[in-house]
């Protein structure tokens, strides 16, 4: 870890009112940061060397490597911000640096305070960030608004209905049964035109064999409970539409589904496509990094299972310095697609 340490904070703690600042309080630091293993650099304004309570001790240490002073005519507490910012570090002071909060949002991420007791510092933790409980959701959500913009259909409920294998079967059933009364609808319509009943002669058994690809959205804990019941649903379907061929049940997992519920992306097997149209970019916050990653799959699963694909999206997580809160992420959809699923 690389620490920037506050000198004047750090020098200005626990010393009584009138008194100097001290330059045990800067030894200890240091002290505390070597024993650590951490990697630090001390930072003062220029009248620390004025003010500190053992100026030959503090001459001596200025010229070490690993110390150096604000630039004349700087704010030093800026020129602390601005350093950690740009070398991905924390920073060793007490000061919570209100009047820079605006400009630099993460200064509680990575503020580290600390304690001074019978001349031992002990360094305290960063306090942590607030999550987006639901940013997995948020993301998905996002990528599916490119996807239309892109103008690719893709299933958006996420109601929910109580999740047994006989309640996904009766809700297929009525689905499909819809669109085959839509179909029969318009089949009557275009009857009135002349040789219509030979050229249905000659499609039908094409159309009777197309079979159905049921794509069911649960959520991962529901996952293994579907799969072993897939192969009941479609036998039931089946023969209650006594259709010629069983429907292929397909099970993803999927983030806009609740415990307990599913949903169903029902689609004609020529419909579905082969491979996901994109791969998917998403940049991230440090935040947030390890915890999309370790869910990339599933964001792979409900993208797979909206657009009806047989293959995931790849799914590629990368830290972007320039996102500095919890939650925040761009996406970019790139060509291709080729992630088994």
């Amino acid at each position: 870890m690389k620490v920037v340490i506050d000198a004047s904070n750090v020098a200005h703690a626990n010393k009584k009112e009138d008194s100097k600042p001290l330059m045990s309080n800067i030894l200890a630091a240091v002290k505390a940061l070597e024993e650590s293993g951490d990697e630090f650099v001390i930072i003062a304004d220029a009248s620390l060397r004025h003010e500190i309570d053992d100026k030959e001790k503090y001459e001596k240490l200025l010229e070490s490597d690993n110390v150096e002073e604000a630039p004349a005519g700087m704010d030093a507490d800026h020129f602390i911000l601005e350093l950690a910012s740009n070398e991905n570090a924390r920073i060793l002071s007490n000061d919570k640096f209100r009047d820079y909060a605006d400009e630099f949002t993460n200064i509680n991420a990575i503020r580290l305070p600390f304690v001074i007791e019978n001349g031992r510092l002990s360094i305290g933790k960063t306090k942590r960030p607030k999550r987006d409980k639901n940013i997995l959701q948020h993301i998905s959500d996002e990528i599916i608004k490119e996807l239309n913009f892109k103008k690719w259909e893709v299933y958006e409920g996420k109601e929910g209905l109580e999740i047994s294998p006989l309640n996904i079967a009766k809700q297929s059933i009525i689905r499909i049964d819809n669109e085959s009364e839509v179909s029969s609808k318009i089949e009557k319509i275009f009857t009135k035109i002349p040789m219509f009943n030979k050229i249905v002669d000659m499609v039908d058994d094409v159309e009777v064999a197309a079979p159905y690809v049921i794509f069911v959205l649960v959520h991962p804990k529901d996952y293994k409970m579907v799969v072993k019941n897939a192969g009941s649903i479609s036998v039931t379907v089946a023969d209650r539409l006594k259709l010629e061929k069983k429907p292929l049940v397909a099970v993803r997992n999927d983030l806009f589904t609740r415990p307990g519920t599913f949903e169903l992306n029902i689609m004609v097997a020529d419909e579905v496509t082969e491979n996901a149209p994109f791969n998917i970019v998403i940049r991230v916050s440090r935040y947030d990094e390890v915890f999309i990653k370790k869910n990339s799959r599933n964001i792979a699963s409900t993208i797979a299972g909206r657009l009806g694909s047989w293959k995931f999206p790849f799914v590629s997580v990368k830290p972007d310095i320039m996102l500095e809160k919890p939650g925040q992420f761009e996406i970019d959809l790139e060509k291709g697609g080729n992630w088994d699923g």
